[in-house]
């Protein structure tokens, strides 16, 4: 990562290991050093609760950051942890970026935070940071919107949605027996496409939603 321009941040996604956040956050590749803490975050019953994907045991952890690993290598998944300046060995959370089609101009981002970091303001931060560093870091390539999936009872990600900038769009139904509820779709377009475009019609901090199909539902 190198700064341009007044403080302009510039970077290849591909070389990014990590970078800073609002408030203290420190955003950086998972690892497998992070393999007994990602087995502590899927113990809350919230993770269970919201999250698509689920983590159980240390095949399943290892299987896990493994995904995250090779996402990076074929540029279809970034996935950070979020951690503090001065304790980066402690995942507070995840944030991604998925582009299961690289010539896309839309991707998908997720996110989760474990139960100790939950009132703590991590989820806006973290998405903040993820979203700024998508539309910097991919600014020559796209993607120009990013959408945020979560199920409609999941009123606490609204809010997170809404805080990071990302206005509800539309309602997608429901698809039991894996979504038995309807879904919210949450847009944030990039800054000049944000320009030209109108916003979409308006309608957290939970575990988020992170692991689902990259489009749709």
């Amino acid at each position: 990562m190198t700064m341009g321009h007044e403080g302009e941040i510039r970077m290849d996604p591909y070389d990014a290991s990590a970078f800073i956040g609002s408030g203290g956050l420190r955003l950086r590749r998972w690892h497998e050093g992070d393999l007994a803490a990602l087995l502590r975050a899927y113990e809350d019953p919230a993770m269970r609760r919201w999250l698509d994907t689920q983590v159980s045991g240390p095949e399943g952890a290892a299987d896990w950051l493994e995904a995250q690993r090779t996402g990076w290598a074929a540029g279809t998944r970034f996935a950070f942890a979020v951690t503090e300046t001065g304790r980066e060995r402690e995942p507070l959370g995840n944030v991604v970026l998925k582009r299961p089609d690289p010539v896309s101009d839309r991707a998908e981002v997720g996110y989760w935070t474990t139960a100790s970091a939950r009132g703590r303001g991590v989820a806006p931060r973290a998405l903040t940071a993820l979203t700024d560093w998508a539309f910097t870091a991919f600014a020559e390539q796209g993607p120009t919107r990013l959408e945020l999936l979560h199920q409609l009872d999941n009123v606490a990600s609204c809010r997170v949605a809404e805080k990071c900038g990302y206005p509800l769009a539309r309602v997608i139904p429901a698809l039991p027996p894996q979504y038995p509820l309807d879904g919210h779709v949450h847009v944030r377009e990039a800054p000049a496409a944000a320009a030209v475009s109108p916003s979409a019609g308006r309608r957290g901090e939970a575990a988020g939603r992170d692991g689902g199909r990259a489009s749709g539902r």
